[in-house]
């Protein structure tokens, strides 16, 4: 077993210094390298990373891990003389690649037990390798393009992972009412009275707290403090728009006869609020 996992290291480090030798060799000798050469060295990374079992790894923590971090760099150098000297059997590979790299990401996540922190670690990674690609490769390139939409789209679910602690109640309301209003079937909703006066008493005795400690979770938990920033203010917008979306539906019948109402946190104060939170990074 200690022979096969010393075999393994290996050949990633082998291709590891073959990819540096081409690097250090330039341009012109990637454009003379015969395509195998080219292919080979990628190939080699395909199946390391392949069979790379995150368990025996160590410890993994919510930071960008060292193997996505040297794939980025490899990928970015052979994708940037590749744009010189394009061969698609070379681009056929470093897919295959990325695949690989995707899927061990992937299982790299499952060993975190939360969703949220699974998450973390998605975006960490995920905007690492997109900011090396993009620093040494044209903008848009197939590999900036597809981690920048698994960045998007993991970011947007860390939204609702961060907002629902606090605000998970009146989301649900929120996504539960307004179809059928929408829909006009405004006259089948029996309020529940009770649950609605919990939605808007919580708000607002624990708003401000709770956005503070979205404030504090996210500076905690990204190591880009400009993916931070972007991070929050998501996270930020999006709850200041399921409030309106609360708000107007106590607007409408059967609700906007409820006396709750009446105690309702103008959400222009959460607005001022949010804004005291723009430059915290």
């Amino acid at each position: 077993m200690v022979e096969k996992e010393r075999s393994k290291g290996s050949v990633y480090r082998s291709a590891w210094q073959n990819l540096i030798a081409i690097s250090h060799t330039g341009i012109q000798c990637w454009k003379c390298h015969g395509l195998g050469s080219r292919t080979y060295v990628v190939e080699l990374n395909v199946d390391s990373v392949s069979n790379t079992d995150p368990q025996k790894l160590g410890v993994i923590d919510i930071r960008p891990h060292y193997i996505t971090r040297r794939y980025a760099e490899f990928s970015a150098a052979i994708v940037s003389l590749n744009e010189s000297f394009p061969d698609e059997k070379v681009n056929k590979v470093l897919a295959a690649l990325q695949v690989e790299v995707e899927n061990f990401i992937l299982r790299m996540a499952a060993e975190f037990p939360l969703r949220k922190e699974q998450l973390i670690f998605l975006i960490n990674n995920y905007d690492m390798m997109l900011a090396v690609l993009m620093e040494r490769t044209s903008e848009d390139s197939k590999e900036a393009e597809s981690f920048q939409q698994l960045l998007t789209a993991r970011i947007q679910e860390f939204v609702e992972e961060v907002l629902s602690p606090a605000f998970g109640g009146m989301t649900a309301f929120v996504k539960e009412t307004e179809p059928l209003l929408e829909r006009g079937q405004g006259q089948v909703i029996r309020p529940d009275e009770r649950r609605i006066q919990q939605l808007v008493r919580g708000f607002a005795s624990d708003w401000k707290r709770s956005i503070e400690n979205i404030n504090q979770e996210i500076m905690r938990s990204f190591s880009n403090f400009k993916n931070g920033t972007a991070i929050l203010q998501a996270a930020l917008t999006q709850l200041i728009q399921y409030y309106h979306r609360f708000q107007k539906i106590l607007s409408q019948h059967p609700f906007k006869r409820l006396p709750i109402r009446s105690e309702l946190i103008n959400i222009h104060h959460v607005m001022v609020e949010v804004k005291k939170h723009k430059t915290t990074f």
